[in-house]
């Protein structure tokens, strides 16, 4: 059964030279209870490609291909809960990034817990669950 979907920062965190050991424990961990958002592999696809070709990309790459967590859409539901949020957001002079919304959407309408390294871009979301597994 799933319960987290993970932020680009997140599931990208075995790419870094040195891992959080605590967010490396949690991806093993929770393996079978984790998914991503489609936005979030878009996110990782244009990152890998705006690099010119190299180790560091064809590591990349490697790694994108080797993914084989569920993809989780940004769907109608999704779409229509994003919209509400922008709506009332932007009443409050708010305008978060329009992806972190699409990701935020994909959460919330599969009623699982958003696994992010940065809270506060996620915390204005109304009923949205956050978890930083970099502390956890």
């Amino acid at each position: 059964m799933l319960k987290y979907l993970l932020d680009t920062n997140v599931i990208s965190e075995p790419l870094r030279l040195i891992p959080n050991s605590r967010i490396m424990q949690n991806l093993e961990q929770y393996s079978s209870e984790i998914a991503l958002p489609s936005v979030v592999i878009h996110e990782l696809f244009v990152g890998c490609y705006k690099l010119p070709p190299s180790v560091k990309r064809a590591t990349i790459e490697k790694f994108l291909h080797a993914i084989s967590l569920p993809v989780l859409p940004y769907d109608q539901a999704a779409a229509k809960w994003h919209a509400i949020e922008r709506v009332r957001l932007s009443s409050l002079g708010r305008t978060p990034p329009f992806v972190d919304g699409q990701i935020a959407a994909i959460a919330f309408t599969q009623n699982l817990t958003l696994v992010t390294l940065n809270q506060a871009d996620f915390s204005s979301y109304d009923g949205l669950k956050i978890v930083d597994w970099s502390s956890y």
